[in-house]
């Protein structure tokens, strides 16, 4: 057996950690729920996840076959949510909860961010709001101005469990530090922060690549778990994270996840601007650069309009398609990509069975990654060359079918596309390989290769232009 890495994800509702070999296969899994709270989208209790992550690390050495030798893990990485801050004392401990992501009384103070901005580093990161890291930081100032003395250094949510395993709390890396504020081009936290936000620059962190080690597992951890060789590297978002175990790593190269929302995640030689905010653009590790947006659209209306038992449905779909009809299942009011449309509203075909109106909203979700793949080669200037799936919505065969013709592109199902996964591949990647690229090559894998067929690529290029057609008519494009 070779080398193996553990990935720890830290999520919203809990914690995951996963050990994997540096072949991809995944030696064992364990997890644990938080005990969630109605203030817990808000605030989290960062000595909680903690716990839990011992936890969670006791269960999965306990449950490992006995031929795993334990001596052959490498290194640690950890990935968490976006956004989410942690204000810390002299003694690195908490002076508040954690400040989570979705907490939304910061937005008041992500206007201010934006604004400052779009000002002082318009060519950067600007689409600050209040699920914004930097907002947060700005609004606990304004809203507990007696702790500010106590501050030291403010870090993000994966910092504090790659802190706690190492003892280093000074680092971050890319993924977390942009919407932070920190400018991924030059590499540097811009003066405005300081000038016009009042943070302190002694507060901010030292800021790396993704997957550096900076330091051996904490001694008593080390004896704890019998792990003696392990290095614990700098973490990442875990958006950045799923991207990696998806195997999107390498320019061209590009995952759409359909979850509850659509979320897609590429890889560009270079950095993309986008002056409406619809992208933004992370550091890759390697150097190049992870552009990505989140549409509203995504599979979260399957459940709410078919129920939970769709198999039925999928397969009586796969007869009816092409429909011939546009459908767009938005739940919630407004888009944000691949368009701004605030006021924007699905639709759906009435006085049709349910199969064919499931289809055709099959259909329109592959619509609207087909215009944000469009939006993606029109701002960079770069060859969408191969998309990668991921999430829920790859599932069914139906849909992916659909969308290989939609796209007009292979599409390549992935066999494991998990953030506990992704932070595995992180660490093994300046640990063991030479880049992300070599880990995540050697790391993942494709379970299903789905390619377009010349007649339905024909009748989808038609029902892509009725989409746009109804989307134009309703002031939304």
């Amino acid at each position: 057996m070779g080398k193996s890495f553990i990935g720890i994800d830290v999520g919203t509702q809990g914690i995951r950690a996963a050990m994997v070999t540096d072949t991809g296969q995944v030696l064992g899994e364990a997890s644990r729920r938080f005990k969630l709270t109605a203030d817990s989208r808000m605030e989290q209790s960062p000595d909680d996840w903690w716990q839990c992550t011992l936890d969670v690390m006791d269960e999965l050495f306990g449950i490992l076959p006995p031929n795993v030798d334990r001596e052959a893990v490498q290194a640690i990485g950890v990935d968490s949510t976006s956004g989410t801050v942690i204000p810390l004392d002299g003694a690195n401990r908490p002076l508040h909860p954690a400040i989570m992501y979705s907490d939304p009384r910061s937005a008041e103070a992500g206007r201010q961010c934006k604004a400052f901005a779009e000002r002082f580093m318009p060519s950067g990161y600007t689409g600050f709001n209040a699920s914004s890291g930097l907002s947060k930081m700005v609004w606990f100032m304004q809203a507990y101005s007696r702790q500010v003395p106590a501050i030291r250094k403010w870090i993000h949510a994966s910092d504090y469990i790659t802190g706690m395993l190492s003892g280093r709390f000074d680092v971050t890396d890319y993924t977390n530090a942009l919407k932070s504020g920190y400018d991924v081009a030059n590499r540097q936290w811009p003066d405005y922060l300081m000038e016009h936000l009042a943070l302190k620059s002694a507060w901010l962190q030292e800021v790396l690549p993704s997957g550096t080690p900076i330091g051996p597992l904490r001694r008593a951890l080390a004896n704890r778990w019998k792990l003696h060789h392990a290095e614990v590297v700098v973490g990442m978002t875990d958006g950045c994270a799923s991207q990696l175990a998806s195997g999107a790593v390498r320019p061209g190269e590009w995952n759409t996840t359909i979850g509850t929302t659509l979320v897609i995640k590429g890889v560009t030689e270079q950095a993309v601007n986008d002056p409406e905010g619809r992208l933004y653009s992370h550091r890759h590790p390697d150097g190049y650069w992870m552009p990505g947006g989140a549409s509203n659209t995504g599979a979260d209306w399957v459940a709410m309009d078919f129920g939970t038992d769709v198999q039925q449905l999928d397969k009586e779909a796969a007869a009816l398609i092409p429909t011939g009809l546009a459908a767009w299942p938005l739940k919630q009011r407004g888009e944000r990509f691949p368009f701004i449309a605030p006021d924007a509203e699905g639709f759906m075909p009435v006085g049709t069975a349910p199969s064919m109106r499931f289809a055709a909203c099959l259909e329109g979700v592959a619509y609207i990654e087909r215009l944000a793949y469009e939006l993606i080669e029109q701002l960079s200037g770069e060859q969408v060359a191969a998309v990668f799936t991921a999430g829920g919505g790859s599932n069914s065969d139906t849909w992916l079918n659909i969308r290989a013709n939609v796209l007009n592109r292979p599409v390549f199902k992935c066999r494991e596309a998990s953030g506990a996964v992704g932070a595995a591949i992180a660490a093994a990647s300046k640990t063991y390989f030479s880049s992300v690229a070599e880990a995540a090559g050697r790391m993942t894998a494709i379970e299903r290769e789905i390619h377009p067929q010349v007649g339905l690529v024909r009748s989808y290029e038609a029902g892509y232009h009725r989409f746009m057609d109804e989307l134009k008519r309703r002031n939304y494009i």
